[in-house]
Formats: C-alpha cells, sequence, structure tokens
C-alpha cells in the first residue's frame, strides 16, 4: 500500500479536533510560562517580555473561546459543578467515558490554568508599577501563582497519561496533528 492511501486510511479513521490556533497556543503557552519562570531569579527584561507575552497568549485563548472552532469554544467544554463531580467519580471508578474535545476533567483545567496564567501576569505587571514596586506581598503572590501553575501542569500532564491509558489514544500526538480517532 502506498503511503498516500495509508495516510488517506488514517485520516478516514480520525477526525479534525483541535484548531491550529489552539495547538499553537498550548504548545507555545507552554514553552514561553516555562521560560519566564526558568528567567524569574533575575526578574529582568528577558523575564518580563516573556510575562507579557504569555498575557497576550491567554487573552487571545480567551477570545478563541467565544469566537473559534466547535471543540475551542467554552460553551462546549467548561462543565458544571455537577457534570465535574460525575464525571470525577467515574473517573476514580475507572469508569469515565471517552470524550472527542476535552472531558469535564480538562475543561475545569484550562480554566484553571487561565485563571492562574492571568494572575501570575498580573501581579507580575503589578510588581513594575511604583504602587506596587518591591511588594513582598505581591512578590509573595506573584511566586505562588506561577508555582500553583507548575502544579495544575503536572495534574494536567498525568491526567492526559491516565486518559491516553485508559482511552488507548495518543492525546500527546492529537494536540500535534489535531485529529483524533472517531470511535
Amino acid at each position: 500500500m502506498s503511503r498516500v492511501n495509508e495516510a488517506t486510511r488514517d485520516a478516514s479513521r480520525s477526525t479534525p479536533v483541535w484548531d491550529l490556533f489552539v495547538r499553537v497556543f498550548h504548545w507555545s503557552v507552554a514553552v514561553t510560562f516555562g521560560a519566564a519562570y526558568a528567567s524569574s531569579d533575575d526578574g529582568g527584561t528577558v523575564h518580563h517580555i516573556l510575562g507579557y507575552a504569555v498575557l497576550a497568549l491567554v487573552a487571545l485563548r480567551i477570545a478563541w473561546g467565544f469566537v473559534g472552532s466547535y471543540h475551542a469554544r467554552f460553551a462546549n467544554f467548561v462543565p458544571g459543578p455537577r457534570r465535574f463531580a460525575q464525571y470525577t467519580k467515574a473517573m476514580l471508578a475507572g469508569r469515565e467515558r471517552r470524550y472527542l474535545g476535552h472531558n469535564p476533567a480538562g475543561g475545569a483545567m484550562i480554566i484553571a490554568l487561565l485563571v492562574l496564567l492571568t494572575a501570575t501576569g498580573a501581579t507580575g505587571w503589578l510588581l513594575t508599577t511604583n504602587a506596587f514596586w518591591g511588594s513582598e506581598a505581591v512578590e509573595a503572590l506573584h511566586e505562588a501563582c506561577a508555582n500553583a501553575v507548575l502544579v495544575c501542569v503536572a495534574l494536567h500532564v498525568g491526567g492526559v497519561l491516565l486518559a491516553s491509558w485508559r482511552h488507548r489514544e495518543d492525546l500527546v500526538g492529537a494536540m500535534l496533528t489535531g485529529r483524533k480517532r472517531n470511535d
């Protein structure tokens, strides 16, 4: 079988889920936040630029959450408390259903990360203003928010690995190609 036929067969078994914007955002914010965190000791210009870049990325993602493709829209994946609790209970029992887009835990994680990234960037910006320059309280809050992002990233990666294993699916690959299997 030729490579073209194999590619056509594989494409017929999968469906587009993550649009290009979502994929570029995902990997860009991961790299940009990671670089900002790594450069936090000096708190210099590079750290500030990276922090503003993260804020810009988050602002674009929030806008895309209202006007983007089906699986990118908040209305299609942000769970209410009841749906989140039901999914979490099923997940802990090993009986959660597979979702083509974000599952309720993933949707909740996205919101948590967007809030924490915004709080990290906003407190970082506050530290550059005359009113909060040198404020130990704001600096502690900035560091706590950045560390909370790392905790959420670890939980996110763990959730991706768990869902990939449970549903026999390459979620990392899906975030690269934008496609997931149909079934």
